[in-house]
C-alpha cells in the first residue's frame, strides 16, 4: 500500500485528522522533552524507554492499564 492510498478520497481532511507530520513532531517533543531532557538529567536506554513507556500511558489515559499488564507477566 502506498501512502496515498492510505487517503483516497481526502476523508481524513473532512474528519479534521492531522495529516502531517507536525502535530506527531510537538507530540514527540512533549513526551520527550519535558521529561527526559531536564537540567543535569542522564538516562540509560532501558530507562528512558521504561519513564517514556510510563509518560505515554498517563498522558492517554491508561496509566491502570500500564500496571495491570505489568502486574499480570
Amino acid at each position: 500500500m502506498t501512502r496515498l492510498e492510505g487517503v483516497p478520497d481526502g476523508s481524513n481532511e473532512e474528519r479534521h485528522l492531522f495529516v502531517g507530520s507536525g502535530v506527531v513532531e510537538a507530540g514527540c517533543k512533549t513526551v520527550v522533552g519535558s521529561r527526559l531532557k531536564r537540567s543535569g538529567m542522564f538516562w540509560t536506554v532501558a530507562g528512558a524507554n521504561a519513564i517514556l513507556a510510563l509518560r505515554c500511558c498517563y498522558l492517554n489515559g491508561r496509566f491502570e492499564d500500564y500496571w495491570e499488564a505489568r502486574r499480570a507477566a
